[in-house]
């Protein structure tokens, strides 16, 4: 955004908010219990082989975020009218309906995931409701929601990066090894679904279309568009860095433990045992240190998921797509709702394994991606839409073999997995 020629200085620690912002979002849904928990379970059961997967979905997740960015400031109003004007309404209404379901399937993943983080330390099982209703209070109480969501997701960041990187440290991975694990022949890669939930929570195309919504909140033009890039590339950068601590710290803790038969698989697939599998290596405050990670990224995933299937819902509904709109914040309180109610049942009654849950959700919701990709790859490629801003032969290319990864998956699952 360009500053007006009388603005006033701002420091340095301001001037980096003002640039990023977006991306930041984006990298705070991306980074939650689900992606945490398939992580640490690709890192356990694979050890190092599969570095390359995430950074490869990272790449994917960064080129449709970057379409995305450029569909916002070029187009300045919301993707559902976009859609609705390019093709159909029903088509805008169906895109609604699938971000809608891959938020409510996420959302009751991270309840589980910040319940996992509390109930370790002071058992009680309704503590997402308390949760919960601070995410509600957070959602209805401030006027300006954007500025305000922007910084607070910044701060989880912070405590995202900080928390895994201290983990990291203490298990002391083999540089050499997370090299050799940027080679996709160096070791066999079982396509099962704990490897597509890793897939499924780093390449979220329903959070990158949301960052065409994220843009124009945050007021950039057309003008903006590098600023844009740069942000979400950022944002892309982030996410591959925590996701990658995490596993390494898996890889270096884990898997040898899973090779000699000192642990399980049910060890590796319940979050708790997760953090109580670190106390004996790095004492109480690795255990603490982690259980920080996971509440954070489940909390700061709390309200900006629950916004994505919200605001693109409601969205395509017509009841607005503003921060400000009442309908955008009504939808995404069904969806904080929705995901606590199918949490609580579960926790209350004990049903499945927590993390177990998890991964399955993030998993299955790679079903409903690839009409979201089709239909954002569609929309950058037409001239009426994007004018002479659309896309080149490169990211074509990258964005189609993401469509086609998200096809293969989805085929898995439902003909396979599911049959």
């Amino acid at each position: 955004m360009t500053d007006s020629p009388d603005a006033k200085p701002v420091s340095l620690f301001g001037r980096f908010f003002q640039i990023l912002g977006p991306g930041l979002v984006s990298a705070c849904v991306v980074i939650g219990p689900g992606s945490i928990v398939t992580s640490s379970s690709v890192g356990a059961t694979a050890g190092f082989a599969n570095v390359w997967v995430v950074i490869v979905s990272v790449i994917f997740m960064s080129v449709y975020l970057t379409l995305a960015v450029r569909l916002g400031v070029v187009t300045q109003r919301s993707a559902g009218d976009v859609i609705a004007e390019a093709a159909h309404r029903f088509l805008s209404i169906l895109v609604g309906v699938s971000v809608f379901f891959i938020a409510a399937a996420y959302q009751f993943g991270n309840n589980l995931g910040v319940h996992a983080a509390i109930n370790g330390f002071i058992p009680w099982n309704y503590w997402i409701v308390i949760l919960n209703a601070l995410a509600l209070m957070f959602l209805f109480g401030f006027k300006n929601l954007y500025a305000v969501l922007e910084r607070c997701m910044a701060a989880l960041v912070g405590v995202m990066l900080i928390a895994f990187a201290i983990n990291l440290v203490f298990a002391r991975p083999d540089p050499m090894a997370i090299l050799q694990g940027l080679n996709p022949f160096a070791g066999t890669t079982e396509i099962g679904l704990p490897l597509m939930g890793l897939i499924g929570t780093t390449f979220i195309v329903s959070n990158a279309f949301y960052q065409s919504y994220l843009v124009r909140f945050k007021g950039w033009k057309i003008n903006d568009m590098k600023l844009g890039l740069f942000d979400a590339r950022v944002g892309a950068t982030i996410m591959a860095v925590i996701t990658l601590m995490i596993m390494c710290t898996s890889a270096s803790v884990f898997h040898p433990q899973l090779i000699s038969g000192e642990m399980t698989l049910d060890d590796i697939n319940d979050v708790s045992k997760i953090a109580n599998q670190l106390e004996p290596l790095f004492g109480p405050a690795g255990r603490f240190v982690f259980c920080i990670g996971l509440f954070s990224a489940a909390y700061s995933s709390f309200i900006v998921n629950s916004m994505v299937g919200g605001f693109v819902l409601a969205d395509a509904l017509k009841l607005g797509n503003l921060p400000n709109d009442r309908g955008p914040r009504i939808m995404t309180a069904i969806v904080l709702l929705s995901g606590m109610g199918v949490a609580l049942y579960m926790i209350v009654m004990g049903v499945g394994k927590p993390a177990g849950l998890i991964v399955a959700a993030q998993a299955t919701t790679v079903v409903a991606s690839p009409l979201i990709a089709a239909t954002l790859l569609w929309l950058t490629n037409r001239k009426s839409v994007m004018g002479e801003n659309t896309n080149g032969p490169i990211t074509n290319g990258i964005a189609g073999l993401g469509l086609i990864v998200l096809l293969l998956i989805s085929a898995k699952i439902l003909f396979v997995d599911l049959l």
